[in-house]
């Protein structure tokens, strides 16, 4: 294999293609081995956060029963929505077992976390309109109120809401919907101060305008825990918690996007569970392999709501079999190796290290913070941010992932181990330093 390859992916195909060919078969672990030469390299990425397990996990392998499964729900690929399976059946059964809880009992799959938020306003629209008719309002819920620095997908409804870089969203058409500050807060020794922050206060405000104008049309507050694309910006408990609220208070429905942030890499199943919140739709993707929302609480205020009417929400495939299971081996896996307790405690560990990395380099490295794994730390300016992400692939051979405008971010496997995140904290050391000694000339 040669580099025409990828010359005809670029060419032909529309991507962001790096200079690796993937090896599907040598990767392994947190090691992305390029298949024209063999080179290794350490993957702090996992395809943006999708790799639970991290390369070939040992688990999906050497199982006559589970390649016999997969072969099998490969050669067929069946309207899921319509078509029920004993695969599904298996895949549900562990879904709920690892993920759900008896107060979200209800679950709509489909391909792409775009389209889980997609379908989880949707859910919001007809429950909040349901809502209004119930009491009499002829009102249809047709808002989605939202955060600035929010990235929830470029599907229809979800490019209303993304708001990170303007290419992703320019000059298409979207709806003139309420959105309000964002009161991040990425210096986790502010995590903890009591009360609510002045930034807090503005954005509530802002929040509570927002209800003033539009009293019966906002359907839903739908927020990122920690805002991944827009630069791992972290919100307090404090925040969201008021945020749930004022949504109780005027009737919308309280809507986390965990695409990224959710099954297990904060420590728990989902990043709003950390939090203490409780929202009434998580929009699920990525780890999970699956997409698609969860649902339950208030949501079942209204019977017919739209994860229960029948051809309310679908899609010919909902979902993918084959995705299905391995998706069902995958959270075996992780009930088996108790890799929720890993994400905690080796997130604990290289939130140390980055904070030696901050100590260290102080006019470079700020903000070291994180939630289990979801680790971030905040550079000079944009152009050290890529010039470090380049000096570290090209001559260190590891993988991470940038954010925001400065943002360099991790996301490693949930399977991690404290030495390979050593490696990677080293490699990043070196680059710093190589960089500082260059500059100083």
């Amino acid at each position: 294999m040669n580099d025409s390859t990828l010359d005809l992916l670029r060419d032909h195909v529309t991507g962001d293609f790096g200079d690796i060919v993937v090896d599907v078969r040598a990767s392994s672990g947190c090691w992305l081995v390029d298949e024209r030469d063999g080179s290794r390299y350490l993957d702090m990425s996992m395809f943006y956060a999708s790799a639970p397990l991290g390369h070939n996990h040992p688990g999906l392998h050497g199982d006559p029963a589970f390649d016999e499964a997969l072969l099998t729900a490969a050669r067929m690929k069946p309207a899921n929505p319509d078509y029920g399976t004993g695969a599904q059946i298996r895949f549900v059964e562990a879904f709920l077992r690892v993920l759900g809880s008896p107060d979200m009992p209800y679950l709509f799959f489909i391909d792409g976390g775009a389209l889980a938020v997609e379908n989880a306003l949707k859910v919001a629209f007809d429950w909040k309109t349901q809502h209004n008719a119930a009491r009499g309002i002829a009102v249809r819920g047709s808002r989605a109120l939202h955060l600035q620095h929010a990235f929830h997908g470029r599907s229809g409804y979800t490019m209303s809401l993304t708001n990170t870089e303007p290419n992703k969203t320019r000059d298409f058409p979207v709806f003139d919907w309420p959105r309000i500050p964002s009161p991040a807060v990425n210096d986790m020794g502010r995590w903890d101060e009591p009360g609510l922050l002045e930034e807090e206060r503005t954005a509530l405000d802002a929040a509570a305008a927002a209800f003033r104008r539009y009293p019966d049309e906002i359907a839903c507050f739908v927020f990122e825990p920690v805002q991944a694309e827009g630069g791992d910006r972290h919100l307090r408990p404090a925040f969201l918690h008021a945020m749930a609220e004022l949504c109780r208070r005027h009737d919308a429905l309280f809507v986390a996007d965990e695409v990224q942030s959710g099954f297990g890499i904060t420590g728990d199943r989902w990043a709003s569970e950390t939090l203490g919140l409780t929202p009434d739709l998580i929009a699920f993707g990525k780890k999970t392999q699956v997409c698609g929302v969860l649902g339950g609480r208030r949501v079942r205020e209204v019977e017919n709501n739209a994860l229960r009417a029948a051809g309310r929400l679908s899609s010919t495939w909902g979902g993918n079999l084959v995705d299905m299971v391995r998706a069902t081996r995958v959270l075996e896996i992780v009930e088996q190796d108790r890799l929720f307790d890993n994400a905690r405690r080796a997130g604990a560990y290289l939130l140390g290290r980055l904070r030696e990395l901050a100590s260290d380099y102080p006019e470079l490295v700020t903000m070291p913070r994180g939630r289990g794994l979801m680790c971030a730390v905040t550079l000079a300016d944009g152009a050290l941010r890529d010039r470090v992400l380049g000096r570290a692939l090209t001559d260190h051979g590891v993988i991470f992932l940038g954010c925001g405008e400065r943002e360099l971010r991790w996301r490693p496997p949930l399977s991690v181990s404290e030495a390979e995140l050593s490696v990677g904290v080293d490699a990043l050391r070196s680059v710093l330093k190589e960089i500082t000694t260059e500059d100083r000339g």
